[in-house]
């Protein structure tokens, strides 16, 4: 069988999830010198959890006989405002979420990583929900009051 298409993917999603998990530790990081406790181990915590994805698609790959490549492109400032960072993480979770659904036909061929990405596919849309629920909560009891939440 040929795991082109396969390896070409997860290649892809390894290169972007690692960019993403960096900077979602280094946004961590901020927010809890910020003061911000809370929303700073939310950022730390998303961090482990998108590595063990990155984990999982690299092992897929030797698993076939692909050794990864670590191939970080991507630059890119972080955010002090909370809110504004928020917004601007939603935007790219949509943007994945939607790259993901694009490419599961393309890996039904390939039950195996079919299913690891459905299930990160699914660990994706959750985030971009919390990050959705956060904006409504600070649309509904304001953004001073939320921030507090978060310290």
């Amino acid at each position: 069988m040929d795991f082109t298409t396969t390896l070409q993917i997860s290649q892809m999603i390894v290169n972007e999830l690692t960019t993403g998990a960096f900077v979602h530790k280094m946004q961590g990081l901020l927010f809890k010198s910020q003061g911000f406790e809370k929303l700073g181990q939310k950022y730390l915590d998303h961090y482990t959890e998108e590595m063990e994805w990155v984990e999982k698609y690299a092992n897929r790959m030797m698993d076939l006989g692909c050794t990864p490549e670590v191939n970080i492109t991507k630059q890119g400032k972080l955010i002090e405002d909370a809110k504004a960072y928020i917004e601007a993480d939603l935007r790219i979770q949509r943007e994945g979420v939607e790259s993901l659904y694009k490419m599961m036909p393309a890996l039904a061929a390939d039950p195996t990583t079919y299913d690891i990405t459905k299930a990160y596919l699914a660990d994706e849309e959750e985030d971009q929900y919390w990050s959705e629920e956060q904006l409504d909560k600070i649309e509904k009891i304001g953004y001073q009051n939320w921030l507090m939440k978060m310290m």
